[in-house]
């Protein structure tokens, strides 16, 4: 089976790999789950997988501290490049290079879009160990909320 040469349009290809890549969880991974549940123990409280419609991007990021303006993307070695775990696979290369460049690239966008519309953004690779991801977290989230309001306390 040829692969589709228009990317937007391209598919596995096999079925069985196109089964495979439909059974991949978009949300609710191990580490984002992991890393919600420890949020969740420090008093953290959160929105997860909203849709944002920004000027020139929608991004969707794992966890959203909404007051704080704060976007979080539990980002997969192999889904999103990482420089340390990241590798090409070594089959069907014209298909996988371009796909996973496609990702960097919309990771780029959503954290431009972010930024311009006044949100800070965190990435988190899985890899990262969760303890020290939901430190980082919490520590750009607490700068970045604003001034409690009345007397309600977190």
């Amino acid at each position: 089976m040829a692969l589709n040469s228009d990317p937007a349009t391209s598919t596995p290809p096999t079925p069985g790999r196109s089964r495979n890549m439909a059974a991949i969880k978009r949300r609710d991974t191990k580490p984002e789950r992991t890393i919600r549940s420890l949020l969740h123990a420090a008093g953290k409280r959160y929105r997860v997988d909203v849709r944002l419609l920004l000027e020139g991007a929608r991004p969707r990021p794992d966890i959203l501290f909404t007051r704080a303006k704060v976007a979080v993307f539990v980002d997969g070695c192999f889904w999103h490049c990482c420089p340390e775990h990241g590798r090409q696979p070594g089959v069907n290369g014209g298909y996988w290079g371009p796909k996973l460049e496609r990702n960097v690239a919309r990771d780029r966008a959503a954290d431009e879009a972010l930024t311009a519309a006044g949100w800070v953004v965190v990435r988190v690779w899985e890899h990262e160990p969760p303890e020290e991801a939901v430190e980082r977290i919490i520590k750009v989230v607490d700068a970045a909320a604003p001034p409690s309001r009345g007397a309600r306390t977190q």
